[in-house]
């Protein structure tokens, strides 16, 4: 490959149309925002960006206990009822700083129906408030809770699938590798980090390449990273730093044109060379978020369909 080739990334014509559009806009960028400015900002984005939410059957506030109270949590489903099976934890991304129930509505409507099982969103305690583990340890809480198989939940679960985008992709690896070693009620049978930060993206070429204009940038990734404060020798806050071996069957996902792209690909590296099951899925010419912007990016619709039709692939062979 040339050095021209590689100074000019493959971008999907209506990732750039997105792209020209935020700079257009000429929003303020998240590191020069007050910490609740970053909070309103993210759900303008996704609320701007990503597909309306689907009708389901059921969609249902509730909470569990927490290690520092009460965790809340939103139930969704296509069906009223269910037979005993698999049951979704969502942990959200943003940098463990900003996002909630809300700003990953529309999409976690969209994976319960797509895999047809039900699906629980965790809001997990948010950095700087609180830092590092703390939404970690609320995501770990939550996640033994739903596979328990609570009468609240209304649901039996036969094992748990862990998903989630960005730093919730950091959380479905470490809630997996924790319930790995002390296991819950139910096993976790399928973990599926999206775009998720495994190892420590500092230094690294993806950053170096994709720093400014492709929706993360490495200043926000410095916000969140100060916000957070993950001890870097802690696998908690870097994964990558765990034992892999008994690492549940994953489906990973990255995006080309991601400044933390580097670092879930050491993660399914990581993963091969541990000899466990994975299907690792890049997904070429978008950025990091692209689960979340499939209104505005619609290509993106089917790289989201990719990612569950992988799930399914692995739930029904792995």
């Amino acid at each position: 490959m040339t050095d021209t080739a590689q100074s000019t990334p493959f971008v999907r014509p209506d990732m750039q149309a997105f792209l020209d559009a935020l700079a257009a806009a000429g929003a303020p960028a998240i590191a020069d925002m007050t910490i609740a400015e970053a909070r309103a900002s993210y759900v303008a984005l996704h609320g701007m960006a990503d597909r309306p939410a689907r009708d389901l059957a059921v969609i249902k506030d509730l909470s569990c206990p927490g290690p520092a109270g009460d965790i809340p949590l939103r139930l969704y489903d296509a069906r009223e009822t269910r037979e005993p099976g698999p049951v979704i934890a969502f942990y959200h991304g943003g940098g463990f700083v900003i996002g909630d129930l809300d700003t990953h509505h529309n999409l976690c409507t969209e994976i319960a129906a797509l895999m047809d099982l039900p699906l629980v969103a965790v809001d997990y305690r948010l950095a700087p408030e609180h830092p590092f583990p703390a939404a970690i340890e609320d995501c770990e809480a939550a996640t033994r809770w739903i596979a328990s198989s609570p009468s609240e939940l209304g649901r039996e679960a036969s094992g748990i699938i862990t998903i989630g985008d960005s730093a919730g992709g950091n959380a479905t690896i470490v809630v997996g590798q924790s319930l790995g070693a002390n296991p819950a009620a139910a096993p976790v049978v399928l973990q599926v980090p999206i775009f998720p930060l495994a190892s420590d993206a500092m230094g690294s070429s993806s950053l170096d390449d994709f720093a400014d204009g492709f929706v993360l940038t490495r200043a926000a990734i410095e916000f969140f990273d100060a916000a957070y404060k993950a001890d870097r020798a802690d696998p908690r806050g870097f994964p990558i730093l765990s034992d892999h071996s008994n690492a549940p069957p994953t489906v990973l996902a990255t995006a080309s044109l991601d400044p933390i792209r580097d670092s879930g690909r050491d993660y399914g590296k990581a993963l091969i060379d541990a000899g466990r099951s994975v299907v690792y899925l890049e997904m070429q010419g978008v950025t990091h978020s692209f689960t979340n912007i499939r209104a505005a990016v619609p290509s993106t619709q089917g790289d989201l369909e990719r990612v569950t039709a992988a799930m399914k692939l692995m739930l029904d062979h792995g």
